[in-house]
C-alpha cells in the first residue's frame, strides 16, 4: 500500500462493503450501509484528534480525565455523495462544523467543475477532513482539496468508500502530504472512469436516482 494510505479492513467494514456493493441492495439499505461504515471510517481518520485533561468527579472520586480539546473538527463533503460519509461522520462528532463543496464531473473529460464552495471562515487552527465516497479519478478530490488548502487547514486529511490505483497515484502526484483513509483500494478504473469492481454511482444509489 502507498504511503499515505490507511485501508480499515475490519471486518465489520468488509461485511457492510460487501452489502453495499450487490447490485439488489435497496436505496434505504445502502444509505444505512454507508452511514455505518462512515462510523467506523471516522474511528480511524479521527485517531490523532487533540485532547486535553479536565477535572471531573465520578460516583467513587475526582479525576482528571481527556476530552476533545474545544471545537476544532471541520467536516466537508463534496457534493453531492459525499454528504452520505458526512452524515455518518456527524453521528460520532456532533459538535465538528460543517462545510461543502459542489463538484460535478465532466462527462467527456472527467475533470472536475466546482458549482459552490461553503466551508467555515478560519481553518487555520482546525483539523479538516473532506469526504467523498469513490476516488475515481481523483478529480474531484484533487480541486477539492486544492480549494480547501487555500484557507490553510491546521491538518488535512481525505476519507473515502472506495478508492482505486489510478486515483490515489493521481491524488498524491498533487497532494503528497494528505493521507487518505479508505475502506477498500479496488482493482482499476473502466473507460467511463468508474471504479472496478467497485459499487455504481455512489450518488446515484444513496438518493435513489439511478
Amino acid at each position: 500500500m502507498p504511503p499515505h494510505v490507511t485501508v480499515v479492513d475490519h471486518p465489520l467494514i468488509k461485511h457492510k462493503l460487501t452489502l453495499m456493493r450487490r447490485k439488489e441492495t435497496s436505496t434505504a439499505s445502502f444509505r444505512r450501509l454507508l452511514t455505518e461504515i462512515s462510523m467506523l471510517l471516522a474511528y480511524e481518520a479521527l485517531r490523532d484528534l487533540k485532547t486535553r485533561d479536565e477535572d471531573i468527579e465520578t460516583p467513587l472520586m475526582p479525576m482528571k480525565a481527556p476530552v476533545l480539546d474545544g471545537k476544532k473538527l471541520v467536516l466537508i463533503a463534496i457534493l453531492r455523495a459525499g454528504q452520505g460519509i458526512l452524515d455518518g461522520m456527524l453521528q460520532i462528532v456532533p459538535s465538528a462544523r460543517v462545510g461543502h463543496v459542489g463538484m460535478y464531473r465532466d462527462p467527456k473529460t472527467h475533470m472536475a467543475i466546482e458549482y459552490f464552495y461553503k466551508v467555515p471562515g478560519d481553518l487555520s487552527d482546525r483539523d479538516v477532513v473532506v469526504c467523498d465516497p469513490m476516488l475515481a479519478t481523483g478529480n474531484s478530490a484533487v480541486a477539492a482539496i486544492e480549494r480547501v488548502k487555500e484557507s490553510k487547514p491546521g491538518s488535512l486529511k481525505f476519507v473515502c468508500l472506495l478508492a482505486c490505483p489510478e486515483g490515489i497515484k493521481n491524488f498524491h502526484e498533487v497532494h503528497p502530504d494528505v493521507p487518505i483513509v479508505t475502506a477498500a483500494v479496488d482493482n482499476k478504473l473502466n473507460e467511463h472512469g468508474y471504479i472496478l469492481p467497485g459499487l455504481g454511482d455512489a450518488g446515484d444509489r444513496l438518493f435513489g436516482t439511478r
